[in-house]
């Protein structure tokens, strides 16, 4: 009976980022519970081979090229989405991407308006285009991926600190917002964990045993090791979170 409320068979999941790490290991892990699902990247191989390890599980998989900073290219996702399914009940927002390890007054223009187009905008647009369709449905589960970047200052990510926290708080009021409507929004805030995205600032050794000290459990994460709280939040075992910040991090938020 327990175990019953963490099951998402019937789901139609939507994962953006999810062609590798974090957001790889997300949208297999809804699929083992049961949800069948849309992966969306930019990059035509990693989508398509996510998508195949899941039907290789037993579940339905949709693979989908986007540009989540794109409006455009969201509406035509997510109506190609609806689609084939019938329903969108959760999606998790996990695109993302932090091109500049640099002091603030070093941080490049280009590079900001990268960051929050892809990190912040992109959310919003995903989350703005399944709204009324949650709505219509009487329900649903939307779950943005910040960081604990976005809750707790970073050395040289102001950029990348700042496009989460402005996630976090979206997510807050969306929460609100949603609330009477049946549908519940929640953060998923991991720590450092090994990925393509912290592998530059790992690899260099001042900066990664800076990032290490901040850790009391001593060591990264790995992204399967975020995975499930994904499928906690996804399921009717959260059914009274919304508006929360779930950090999966070590211990780093503890200090």
């Amino acid at each position: 009976m327990l175990m019953d409320l963490f099951s998402l068979d019937g789901k139609i999941a939507l994962v953006s980022g999810a062609g590798r790490g974090i957001g790889r290991s997300i949208a297999l892990a809804l699929a083992r519970a049961g949800a069948d699902i849309v992966v969306f990247s930019r990059t035509e191989e990693q989508f398509r081979s996510t998508a195949a390890e899941i039907e290789a599980s037993g579940r339905r998989a949709l693979g989908l090229r986007v540009d989540v900073s794109d409006p455009d290219d969201v509406r035509a996702i997510v109506a190609k989405s609806l689609e084939e399914y019938g329903h969108i009940d959760i999606i998790v927002n996990n695109a993302g991407l932090n091109p500049s390890y640099a002091l603030a007054e070093e941080v490049k223009d280009g590079h900001w308006d990268q960051i929050m187009a892809v990190n912040l905008y992109g959310a919003f647009n995903c989350c703005r285009e399944v709204i009324p369709i949650m709505k219509k449905q009487g329900g649903g589960c939307m779950i943005n991926v910040a960081s604990v970047a976005g809750i707790k200052g970073l050395y040289k990510c102001s950029a990348y600190s700042a496009s989460k926290g402005g996630l976090v708080q979206l997510t807050r009021s969306m929460a609100i917002e949603l609330a009477p409507f049946n549908i519940r929004a929640n953060v998923l805030a991991p720590g450092f964990v090994g990925t393509e995205l912290t592998e530059q600032l790992l690899s260099d050794a001042e900066e990664g045993q800076r990032a290490l000290s901040l850790i009391p459990m001593g060591r990264t994460g790995k992204p399967e090791e975020i995975a499930p709280a994904a499928v906690f939040l996804a399921s009717d075992a959260a059914s009274y979170v919304t508006g929360a910040v779930f950090c999966v991090d070590g211990g780093w938020s503890a200090w």
